[in-house]
């Protein structure tokens, strides 16, 4: 089989990460409990589910979660737990997006690397409600078909005649500390 040249080029379409992002975000809430609060004994997120979507060169994170206010009121003689559910929409933008990606075969995933958090709860000035500031983060991808092009050559070439070394001298696999790779590659 000969193909005429000594080298060409061939295309092969997979599926690859076509695309990442990561978001770290703070949103402050405001719940309103039944009685007006005195002070504020324990706060908390539970029940937290999410879903990633495409958004045009982004990809969104549609969410709910409970959010729990265990608080004291009439003058710190009776207590009560509040909870109001709380829904989101977190864009991610891509730090990283192929262009040549197909975009019919788009799929997205995301993580939370950090699930909803309640760092902060104190009763609002006027004393009706509470209000909670929340941390969550997360990383997206996103895979699609995508092209690779390779060099291929015919049989009878010499195989000294290539552009580059794939095998570096006095280099040992062995050697590698499995512990210093990155995952991110």
């Amino acid at each position: 089989m000969s193909l005429g040249h000594k080298r060409q080029t061939r295309e092969i379409i997979t599926k690859a990460i076509c695309g990442k992002g990561r978001k770290f975000s703070t949103v402050t809430h405001t719940v309103t409990p039944p009685h007006h609060p005195t002070s504020i004994l324990g706060a908390w997120i539970i029940n937290h589910q999410y879903e990633a979507v495409a958004a045009g060169n982004g990809i969104e994170v549609i969410g709910t979660y409970d959010i729990n206010i265990w608080y004291s009121y009439d003058k710190n003689k009776q207590t009560e737990v509040a909870k109001e559910t709380v829904s989101y929409v977190e864009p991610i933008s891509l730090s990283y997006l192929d262009p040549k990606h197909r975009a019919s075969t788009v799929e997205v995933s995301a993580e939370a690397t950090q699930e909803p958090n309640c760092v902060e709860a104190g009763v609002a000035p006027g004393g009706g409600s509470v209000t909670i500031r929340v941390e969550r983060e997360f990383e997206a991808e996103l895979v699609a078909e995508t092209k690779l092009r390779i060099y291929v050559s015919d049989r009878d070439s010499d195989p000294e005649d290539k552009d580059y070394d794939f095998e570096a001298e006095g280099f040992d696999y062995e050697d590698l500390d499995p512990d210093a790779l990155d995952d991110e590659l």
